[in-house]
């Protein structure tokens, strides 16, 4: 994907994931620690996750088009490398959305699992959906620092 309307596709794609990943790490989080919120909202969690999970590719794609016509410099550089790793936060959130379902699905079942292992489903998705969240922002400060860095110090055009 290189253009949606004209635009290139990875500035509109990545509003995407800075918006649904943080939300979802949010809601998985929300799921694993309190039973009413996952009663309410597992399954938009694990479809949620899925859509970052499959977003995260097909944006990152969109970033490689675009990186090659704006040519290369450190920051850029520094933001491919950080983009390039999202895929493993988002199979990992992604992952413990459905852990959390796993748990829903014992509980509604009659059939839970032990406090302590679902403890530790509550554990990896903190850990999951904090750095996924993490990851994020320093994916998207990278990229505003490449694509406005020096914007500042131009001179102040008269308008007409």
């Amino acid at each position: 994907m290189s253009t949606i309307n004209g635009l290139p596709a990875h500035i509109l794609l990545v509003h995407a994931i800075v918006v649904l990943a943080p939300l979802t790490a949010l809601l998985a989080i929300s799921s694993a620690l309190w039973p009413a919120a996952r009663r309410r909202l597992v399954w938009l969690t694990v479809a949620l996750a899925t859509v970052v999970a499959v977003l995260t590719p097909i944006t990152t794609e969109a970033g490689e088009w675009l990186e090659r016509r704006v040519g290369r410099n450190p920051d850029l550089r520094n933001h491919t490398h950080l983009g390039d790793t999202f895929v493993y936060f988002a199979v990992a959130l992604l992952a413990v959305a459905i852990l959390v379902a796993v748990v829903h699905v014992r509980e509604t079942r009659g059939r839970a699992l032990s406090q302590m292992l679902v403890g530790a489903v509550a554990v990896l998705t903190i850990a999951a959906g904090v750095a996924a969240t993490v990851q994020v922002y320093r994916i998207g400060e990278s990229g505003a620092r490449a694509g406005w860095s020096g914007v500042s110090a131009q001179p102040v055009r008269a308008g007409k």
